[in-house]
């Protein structure tokens, strides 16, 4: 395992300390023990279907209220769409001229 103690840079420039600089798979480790212990004592939150539904119920208008990126998500799924279409179709004549 590498040097926790290893001197790292984060985005901005500065020296990273800590948990920063520490390598990914060590942060995920401390903070799967975290996890765990929370729950353990029961400290840690779970949703129940009702609470994730109206949390999905939330994000889902903020997100909409963002015209510009719904148009972006319409025309992706429908290039998407397209690409589908073209693709069976392709398969389609290949699969004809094989038999």
């Amino acid at each position: 395992m590498p040097n926790e103690n290893t001197t790292a840079r984060n985005p901005n420039g500065r020296e990273a300390r800590g948990f920063a600089a520490m390598d990914p798979e060590r942060q995920r480790e401390i903070a799967s023990h975290g996890g765990r212990a929370a729950h353990r004592s029961g400290n840690a939150h779970e949703f129940d279907s009702a609470e994730a539904r109206e949390a999905g119920r939330k994000g889902g208008q903020a997100v909409s209220q963002d015209r510009q990126h719904m148009a972006r998500i319409g025309a992706r799924g429908g290039e998407a769409r397209s690409q589908n279409r073209q693709n069976a179709a392709a398969n389609d004549s290949a699969d004809s001229d094989n038999s």
